[in-house]
């Protein structure tokens, strides 16, 4: 008993706003020690990964994969900040476990959190090489892991409810699959006035940011935003939005744009490039070869290639040439730079957006002239062409995308033209007059409107 008197003593010499101080405290901790457990709270303590990965395996060093930090449409709205983001996934399978991508995650330090060999993580990008899949994470896409007998079966990269690619393991290595769900596309006619601003009054309208930037991008080659759209000037936008089990994927297509002023301006979607109503491309036209002069084809497009040893699925996304190393690298369109990447396979690559429809990639290369951010003219030198990476020999990989999906460059429909002529101008003379039938039918209000003053008149 004498530490129970040592311990008045020593309380009774405190200062008296020092005893209440630890007199409230002792209350509060013997409250706490009487309230009942609550067995279904969430732990903090990160869940036991003993029987899906190997706890013994290595740390290494993450290799630099630098992750993009803009937000999807559909990506959420708050990315957990919590060590606890390993959960069961047992939609997937019983040794199923999924993590959500975090701000500042690479490749590397999410498969040294959760103790996945070296080896694994250098096997998945050697199958990714020429698709970079992996190289897009960004906060919210969720990696979804399934381990057997301590090594990693299956990983499945969920970029959006309709798009996932999944890595399955073969052998000693992995094949790759790309799985769409095309959901269902439902029309939306948004009709607005114009208050103050263009992207202001069509978001109030019902539209998103960034349905209202296409429009502005679509759009900016024929109308200056800030001089010709005034107060009081009206808009008609139709747009489709893709839903996959009643929600709303964040996808959609601004189908046809009318606004109306002095200009009467217009544009029209048509086999994925926009015209106006006399069928005038409003898109800057494309050339096909990322080359000036003539250098051989080496390897065609071809998504379901085989690897001539390993027999495994290894997409060829792109068009080879043989190119010496240092010959000049050009842009095939006017685009903006959204990456310049050292890549452990595909070597220094170039990824440029034309507009909203195309993306281009150039790989293996030697040195880039561009920098993220830059825009860039068709026709530009971007880089000078290498071996870089793992690569067989001198050659340039070019990619051409449309609407996320990788296409043959060498015979894509992409705006060469000026405008449409022949059987694809009665075309487009066909879509033009269904889309101005759903852009000019009265809206609900006016219809309203027009049934009252029907009413006024068989009264008068």
């Amino acid at each position: 008993m004498r530490w129970i008197s040592a311990s008045t003593t020593f309380v009774s010499a405190l200062p008296k706003l020092h005893q209440q101080a630890l007199a409230a405290l002792a209350a509060l901790l013997l409250v706490a020690a009487f309230l009942p457990s609550n067995e279904n709270s969430v732990s903090s303590t990160p869940l036991s990964l003993d029987h899906l990965i190997d706890t013994e395996a290595p740390i290494f060093d993450a290799p630099e994969l630098s992750l993009r930090q803009l937000r999807a449409p559909w990506a959420f709205d708050k990315v957990p900040d919590s060590e606890t983001l390993l959960v069961p996934a047992p939609s997937i399978g019983p040794n199923s476990y999924s993590y959500i991508v975090r701000s500042g995650d690479t490749l590397g330090k999410i498969f040294e959190r959760l103790h996945l060999p070296q080896k694994t993580m250098y096997q998945l990008l050697e199958t990714d090489v020429n698709v970079l899949a992996l190289d897009n994470l960004m906060p919210g896409h969720t990696l979804v892991f399934e381990k057997q007998n301590q090594a990693l079966q299956r990983l499945e990269l969920q970029f959006s409810l309709d798009h996932k690619v999944v890595y399955q393991r073969k052998g000693d290595g992995f094949e790759f699959s790309e799985v769409r769900i095309e959901g269902d596309w439902k029309e939306n006619l948004i009709r607005g006035d114009i208050l103050y601003s263009f992207t202001g009054s069509a978001k109030k309208a019902g539209l998103s940011q960034a349905e209202a930037s296409a429009i502005t991008q679509v759009l900016k080659q024929r109308v200056d935003f800030r001089r010709d759209i005034q107060r009081g000037d009206k808009f008609e936008v139709l747009v489709s939005r893709q839903f996959v089990d009643g929600e709303a994927t964040g996808n959609s297509k601004v189908q046809a744009i009318r606004i109306r002023n002095r200009h009467n301006i217009s544009a029209f979607l048509f086999e994925d490039n926009y015209y106006d109503e006399k069928g005038r491309n409003l898109e800057k036209a494309f050339q096909r070869y990322p080359f000036n002069g003539k250098y051989r084809l080496s390897s065609h497009f071809n998504p379901r290639r085989r690897h001539p040893v390993t027999g495994l699925i290894r997409p060829h996304n792109g068009t080879d040439f043989a190119m010496r190393i240092g010959s000049p690298v050009v842009t095939t369109g006017d685009g903006v730079v959204t990456r310049v990447v050292r890549h452990k396979y595909a070597g220094l690559y170039i990824e440029i957006k034309h507009g909203q429809s195309y993306k281009t990639r150039y790989l293996h290369l030697k040195k880039s002239y561009v920098i993220k951010g830059q825009r860039v003219k068709r026709g530009q030198k971007i880089a000078l062409s290498g071996n870089s990476g793992r690569s067989t020999g001198p050659h340039l990989h070019f990619e051409l995308h449309k609407n996320g999906r990788p296409v043959n460059a060498m015979k894509a429909k992409i705006p060469i033209a000026v405008s449409l002529t022949g059987k694809k101008k009665s075309a487009f003379q066909r879509q033009l007059k269904s889309y101005l039938a759903k852009i000019d039918k009265p809206s609900n209000s006016q219809l309203a409107l027009n049934q009252s003053d029907k009413a006024k008149q068989s009264t008068l």
